[in-house]
């Protein structure tokens, strides 16, 4: 039987401000990628996040970003490469805390926002967030778009690597993301962001903005959990790809 494992983001809030449903969509998804406190997330989200996520048997991820709380990590940034590695493994090492204090570790990483489009191509940007993996210590499976810069370089540092695949997500004929502030971007249309998960998932073939079909071939499926009505589109997208014959489990 065919397999996804089914991501989120979650733990994106700070202080009193809330953006993502975590509670509600960790009852659908086999993994969390939990803001580590540099796009979003603060020490208490990230243990409430970690606790519930370890209650429900999800994987949790750090979701490693620019230092960027004011443009939520989704703004063009230049970081020096000595610097970057030091943040990423920052920012695992305090997710780890949390997790580990809820009888869990964590299990992969995964780049957020503009650090997750720059490393696609950027060879510098993807070394170091690699390095910064290694320096937080364990081999650690990382996440990341399909022939990126970035899963190239973890391979090769003996890193687990995860294609992934976002149904909610406009590709561009080369297989990378629409950029967000482009027209169409992000899918909206609750039914063809079902129907994109399961040819994903199926057949590893989506429409590309333009109309045309590409391979994306992916481990996981990412569900963006700070859209309107998250929560029941995770569902029916689970739901989906059960009655197709998809079976939902993490990769880890």
């Amino acid at each position: 039987m065919t397999s996804i494992d089914l991501n989120a983001d979650l733990g994106e809030g700070f202080g009193r401000w809330r953006l993502t449903d975590d509670e509600q969509l960790l009852s659908v998804v086999t993994s969390a990628n939990v803001a580590c406190g540099f796009h979003a997330g603060d020490a208490a989200t990230m243990r409430r996040v970690c606790e519930q996520a370890a209650e429900r048997g999800v994987r949790i991820g750090a979701q490693v970003s620019y230092r960027d709380l004011a443009g939520f990590g989704r703004r063009a940034m230049d970081v020096p490469a000595g610097e970057l590695t030091a943040e990423v493994a920052y920012q695992i090492g305090a997710l780890e805390v949390f997790a580990r204090a809820a009888g869990a570790r964590v299990a992969y990483v995964k780049p957020h926002g503009a650090l997750y489009n720059r490393v696609v191509h950027d060879e510098e940007q993807a070394g170091a967030v690699v390095d910064g993996v290694l320096l937080a210590g364990g081999a650690l499976p990382v996440l990341g778009l399909p022939g990126s810069r970035l899963l190239e370089l973890a391979g090769k540092a003996g890193l687990p690597v995860v294609p992934e695949a976002f149904a909610d997500r406009a590709y561009t004929e080369e297989g990378t993301l629409v950029p967000r502030g482009r027209d169409g971007a992000v899918v909206t249309d609750p039914e063809t962001v079902v129907e994109r998960s399961v040819s994903l998932a199926r057949s590893g073939v989506v429409t590309a903005h333009s109309g045309t079909p590409i391979e994306v071939r992916a481990r996981s499926l990412c569900l963006h959990g700070d859209t309107p009505g998250a929560v029941d589109l995770a569902r029916r997208v689970r739901d989906r790809l059960a009655a197709s014959g998809v079976r939902v489990e993490a990769f880890v």
